[in-house]
């Protein structure tokens, strides 16, 4: 039965509340994180309310984005939605920080289900002329996220209760389910299969094993300790099984098959590759505004705002283009833009002054937004009904894993930078008069305006030019997945997205 149009639109406004809700999730909690520490206690566990988050997430992603292929979109959709409020509600309600870790799995499980599958839906609910500018409008919303996160967050904590930045999510939520479950018609083409249970098991071992590795590596544990060599072995492991599993699999969780596709192979990789780049600079770059320059932003929300916006022009743009353009031809120039904006970024000093951050900011927005729109498409370009729903949630799980990595490993390269710096500067002895247990080898401690007011001003131009020029080097490192990124989109096919054939699909499954 056909969709009608009014309702297509109430479909769409409940998706994006959906993929609003779910990516503001962290941005929110991590604000309030002192608050919760403060509250519950288990500062040595912290770490674990995102980690538990993180990795039920990623798991759970091309595993419900197959289960969506062979039984339908609504029904892991809801699914989904369900079971992030039942987590939502059940960490608000915990007593401890373990309670609350293992709480913000299960949020991490409903996660993995939603984000994936509402995009699948999108793009099987929506008209293949209008596919692009709702593409556009969702990669905005996810940049818009991280800006309004922040701010409701300390908000919330500031003027009620840190247990409302989970319940917050219950009135969104239900208008989201209730748009989508009683407004999207879906199509009945799915094809049932035989469930890969070796490929789900081996890859959430993988997962598991990797993100608590990167997680509590360097921090609760050192990297050559017994348990961290012991999780990248255990990864390493799990991983080499997942790929033995999903090549005797039937109907893998991801197939290499489509990874055939010279599109399809090279949309994947750049969303590994400019996630990456792009969590480099969203870490730094509120890390220098405050620590180096002195900013007075409350929170990194305010402080990513330019770039952000510039995000949303381009994933807007980059939408409306697809009718028109290659996805190789939108791709090339825009990260042409990312990598002059990292490489501008490299040469930030002390001596900086705010409006050229603000101008590097801008272009790197504008590099990265084509990204969130146009790869999308990309990814499941020719692909039959039955197998978007694994594509689209193979490069949303590509993209989170290359964020993942690029926090983990850019923050070893700028924290290592910046500790061999400071010990340089201050092998003499000139820290006099630094405040007791300040720590110089936390940026987020240099950040802190009433620790900064309280050192001589001589310490505190040799901290600052110690932590600009570590964020910098981290930066020029954060060039190596721009370049690879722009080298990547060189290599993709030439394919275009024809309206006149999705139009048929569309008609066909419609």
């Amino acid at each position: 039965m056909r969709q009608t149009r009014n309702k297509t639109g109430l479909v769409i406004a409940g998706l994006l509340l959906a993929i609003l809700t779910a990516s503001m999730d962290n941005s929110i909690t991590a604000t309030a994180m002192g608050t919760i520490i403060g509250d519950l206690g288990g500062l040595d566990k912290f770490a674990w309310v995102t980690s538990a988050y993180m990795v039920a997430e990623m798991a759970g992603m091309p595993i419900f984005g197959k289960l969506s292929d062979m039984y339908g979109r609504k029904r892991f959709f809801v699914f989904g939605i369900v079971v992030f409020m039942l987590g939502s509600i059940l960490c608000g309600m915990a007593t401890s920080i373990v309670q609350l870790s293992l709480f913000r799995a299960v949020q991490g499980i409903g996660a993995g289900a939603m984000v994936p599958i509402t995009f699948t839906i999108m793009f099987d609910a929506v008209k293949p002329e209008e596919r692009g500018k709702l593409g556009g409008l969702f990669g905005a919303v996810f940049g818009l996220s991280s800006i309004f996160g922040p701010l409701i967050g300390a908000f919330i904590t500031d003027h009620l209760h840190w247990q409302w930045i989970f319940y917050i999510n219950l009135p969104l939520g239900f208008l989201a389910l209730a748009l989508v479950a009683f407004s999207y018609r879906e199509s009945a083409m799915h094809a049932k299969q035989r469930i890969d249970w070796g490929g789900a098991v081996t890859l959430v071992g993988a997962i598991v094993c990797l993100i608590f590795a990167l997680e509590l590596g360097g921090k609760t544990f050192a990297w050559d300790s017994a348990p961290i060599l012991g999780l990248l072995a255990g990864f390493v492991l799990f991983a080499v099984l997942f790929l033995v599993a999903e090549r005797k699999a039937e109907e893998p969780i991801i197939s290499f098959r489509m990874f055939r596709s010279r599109l399809y192979a090279t949309s994947n990789a750049l969303a590994l590759l400019s996630g990456a780049a792009f969590i480099t600079a969203s870490m730094f770059i509120p890390i220098f505004m405050q620590g180096v320059l002195g900013g007075t932003a409350t929170n990194s929300g305010m402080v990513l705002l330019p770039m952000m916006l510039g995000t949303v022009v381009t994933a807007t743009a980059g939408g409306t283009l697809l009718a028109k353009l290659s996805y190789r031809a939108i791709m090339i120039p825009t990260l042409v833009v990312l990598v002059a904006g990292i490489a501008l970024l490299t040469t930030l000093s002390a001596d900086s002054p705010r409006w050229i951050v603000t101008l590097y900011m801008v272009l790197v927005g504008l590099g990265i937004g084509a990204s969130f729109s146009v790869l999308s498409n990309a990814a499941i370009h020719a692909l039959p009904m039955n197998q978007r729903g694994a594509a689209s949630a193979t490069l949303n799980f590509l993209r989170s894993l290359g964020m993942t990595l690029g926090i983990t490993l850019f923050g070893i390269v700028q924290n290592h930078a910046l500790t061999r710096k400071l010990a340089d500067s201050f092998a003499g002895g000139d820290a006099v008069g630094l405040p007791q247990g300040m720590n110089l080898s936390d940026p987020h401690a240099l950040m802190d305006p009433a620790s900064r007011t309280q050192l001589p001003a001589s310490v505190l131009i040799k901290i600052t030019e110690g932590l600009s020029s570590s964020i910098a080097l981290t930066f020029a490192w954060g060039l190596i997945p721009a370049v690879l990124a722009l080298v990547t989109a060189l290599l993709m096919s030439k394919e275009r997205f024809d309206p006149k054939a999705e139009s048929e699909s569309y008609a066909a499954s419609h």
